[in-house]
């Protein structure tokens, strides 16, 4: 007896179907589009180090070229809406921006790095909840950080009564709450 599937030029029915599923990540330019910028940053971050550290007139410069990659990152999160991008972008822009300040003559004192880097987590908290991620860490730290700087700007000596002082009363403002949730 010959097989009707035969006659038809198909191949024989021979049971059941077997299929194969596997896994596969994809190719590396999938999964790491574009250039490195890890690598490029370490170069350029650990170039300007040792720069300033053998030419210290350079000082400026370095803190300019930092403060450019800082705003390119920043720039690249605007463009692609990568959050590591925006947080190392708002964080390097911060670290870099008092010294560029200090060089221009704009602003200067011993609270500018704290206040730039509070503002820095507050525009972090900003995006995060307006892109309905709520209010995070990163709201409070920024607030910490920007009062503790101004408050250095402003009055060097109160700053450091005044944050130790500021711990005492969250502490005791956490532990009250805690205990009337019970």
């Amino acid at each position: 007896m010959t097989d009707r599937n035969a006659t038809r030029g198909s191949p024989p029915d021979r049971g059941p179907a077997v299929r194969v599923y596997g896994w596969q990540w994809g190719r590396d330019e999938d999964r790491r589009p574009g250039l490195p910028w890890v690598g490029i940053f370490l170069l350029v971050f650990g170039g300007l180090l040792l720069l300033e550290r053998f030419v210290p007139a350079l000082r400026f410069a370095g803190s300019a070229l930092f403060l450019a990659v800082g705003l390119v990152l920043l720039l690249r999160w605007f463009i692609e809406r990568r959050t590591s991008a925006l947080y190392a972008g708002a964080i390097i822009t911060a670290l870099a921006l008092p010294n560029t300040l200090e060089a221009f003559g704009l602003a200067g004192g011993p609270g500018l790095g704290m206040v730039c880097l509070g503002l820095a987590f507050l525009f972090i908290a900003l995006v995060r909840w307006t892109s309905s991620g709520g209010l995070g860490w990163q709201a409070w730290f920024g607030a910490i950080l920007t009062a503790y700087g101004l408050t250095q700007l402003a009055i060097p000596d109160v700053g450091q009564v005044l944050v130790p002082l500021l711990l005492v009363v969250a502490g005791v403002l956490i532990l009250v709450r805690g205990s009337t949730g019970r």
